[in-house]
């Protein structure tokens, strides 16, 4: 076994400590294990660059192949395809924006549309409760005062489960492997997630977990399932069919959650189908958009990418094939919206010049978050940096020098000199994703339009949901195409509104009739049946 694990990280060394085993086990399991997760974006399968190190003494061997991995080799590493060689002292350098240990950026400010009672959910008596967002990458808690509806303190924090998968599909996927596999990642979500935030909670204002009755609990549909410990993988095949999407209730132990008295109950909110789960039906209500005669569309930029439009009393509602690329994952420089991540861009042409807003104001960021990428997209093409096709212009290139670089994937170009892990490149390939992305979700809302006979000049109200649409510049989301020929006056940011919906059921239990008979009306849409779905991908593939 090695003798030392050594990590060079930006806060200084780290000593590992190892146990028997740890040389059959990813370096990103590894140090997972003992508190040092890595951003395995793309679940350990080698397709991203969240987990890359910098082997400094030692050796790694590669888990495919064999190969051994030295110093002398130069280069970065991908962890989560290497593994320790037993009887060896290694040093690693992780950069800064490959620790999964930067604060995230959960958005717990909704905005709420609707009048409420104060007829709370939970066993009589119960004074505290506490809603949930769980979503696929952060979790938001709020604890509440049943009597006055107050709310009392609030916690977040990533979800757990990204150490196993970064999205709900890797994660489904490690669910095949049996009913371990299924209650590791239930732990990971209640015992490792929602019981610390509870916990945070409470301490802030002095109470214990013991007086919390209930909780109430939104997320995909994936998410709702892993949470009740029940095998999602019916959700990975067609026809996707989901084990259970009704409104369920259950005591905190089955869960892994330890709060309240022998009545505490946990309830998991209702959802309309397998992607498009409770935290659109939540959102449906806390918007208002339930009771909108409309047209409107509520259109959640997350992780999946969900859009519901509403004309009257239809309901359809669809998932897109977005991916994860606007929360930063899988680009050569992307990051989550966390401290020292770019949010804004502002681009000259000749002579080039980039300028940046960075959260929290650091002088060396991390990389770029989804708004920024946008901002990049729209300020590219308005200075004539980028062809309609993502790739830069030649014009640009023959003036932009040493700034542009060439490899064998195509063109990247530096955007910063002095990140904190060097240079912060955008790269073609960078903008090819981005564009995959923006398409998905622009050819999901004109899909849904049409089968509603409208356009997006029709659309009284787009309620934009979720932290991504907090942080939007909505000019250049239009202007880049990804919510295509809306008016910055139709949209409507109206944060978490998952969050918002299960406090909204937490409080007030009549409103949970409501979601549950907006699951009922809904009639979802696999976007990839629908004819001309494919030709208006391909046309929303390229920047206006």
């Amino acid at each position: 076994m090695t003798a030392h694990l050594h990590l060079d990280t930006p806060a200084g060394r780290v000593e590992i400590g190892l146990a028997p085993g740890d040389d059959h086990r990813p370096l990103t399991e590894v140090l997972a294990r003992r508190g040092h997760p890595l951003n395995t974006r793309c679940g350990g399968r080698g397709l991203c660059s969240g987990c890359e190190v910098a082997l400094t003494a030692g050796e790694l061997r590669h888990r495919g192949d064999g190969a051994v991995a030295s110093v002398a080799g130069g280069g970065k590493l991908h962890a989560c395809q290497h593994q320790l060689v037993p009887g060896q002292d290694v040093t690693v350098t992780v950069p800064a924006r490959s620790l999964l240990k930067h604060e995230p950026a959960v958005v717990s400010e909704f905005r709420i549309n609707v009048p409420w009672a104060q007829e709370p959910l939970g066993p009589a008596g119960a004074r505290y409760g506490a809603a949930v967002d769980v979503g696929t990458t952060t979790v938001a808690l709020l604890l509440c005062d049943l009597g006055t509806g107050r709310v009392l303190a609030e916690a977040s924090s990533f979800n757990a489960q990204i150490k196993i998968g970064e999205d709900v599909i890797t994660r489904i996927q490690h669910c095949s492997q049996g009913a371990a596999a299924v209650a590791e990642l239930q732990r990971a979500v209640a015992t490792e997630t929602i019981q610390p935030l509870l916990e945070e909670a409470c301490r802030t204002v002095g109470l214990s977990p013991a007086e919390v009755g209930v909780l109430s609990a939104a997320g995909n549909t994936t998410m709702q399932h892993l949470l009740a410990g029940v095998d999602p993988s019916p959700l990975g095949v067609h026809p996707f069919r989901p084990v259970f999407l009704e409104h369920r209730v259950f005591a905190p132990r089955d869960l892994g959650l330890a709060f309240g008295g022998p009545g505490a109950e946990v309830h998991l909110l209702p959802g309309p189908a397998a992607y498009v789960g409770a935290d659109l039906a939540a959102g449906l209500v806390a918007t208002g958009m339930i009771y909108d005669e409309g047209p409107a569309l509520l259109v959640d930029v997350g992780t999946n990418g969900e859009i519901i439009a509403k004309v009257g009393d239809k309901l359809i509602g669809c998932a897109t094939a977005a991916g994860p690329a606007f929360e930063g994952a899988g680009l050569t420089s992307g990051v989550r919206g966390v401290r020292g991540a770019i949010e804004r861009v502002r681009l000259q042409r000749d002579p080039f010049r980039a300028e940046f807003a960075v959260i929290g104001e650091e002088p060396r960021p991390i990389g770029l978050c989804g708004s920024a990428y946008v901002d990049f997209l729209f300020e590219g093409r308005q200075a004539g940096i980028l062809q309609t096709n993502g790739r830069f212009t030649a014009d640009f290139i023959a003036h932009a020098g040493a700034m542009v670089e060439a490899n064998k994937y195509g063109r990247r170009l530096r955007l910063h000199d002095r990140g904190a892990s060097g240079p912060v490149w955008v790269t073609e390939v960078d903008v090819a994703r981005l564009l995959q992305a923006k398409a998905a979700i622009a050819a999901g809302i004109n899909t849904l339009l049409g089968l509603l006979g409208i356009k997006a000049p029709d659309v009284k109200t787009l309620y934009l949901a979720g932290g991504f649409g907090m942080h939007l510049s909505l000019a250049h989301a239009i202007g880049c195409g990804l919510l295509p020929d809306f008016m910055p006056a139709q949209i409507k940011v109206v944060g978490n509104t998952s969050l918002g919906g299960a406090f909204l059921a937490l409080n007030d239990r009549s409103l949970l009739a409501e979601m549950q008979a907006g699951c009922a009306r809904l009639e979802a849409i696999e976007l990839n049946l629908q004819p001309g779905f494919e030709d208006a991908y391909i046309d929303e593939l390229m920047l206006p």
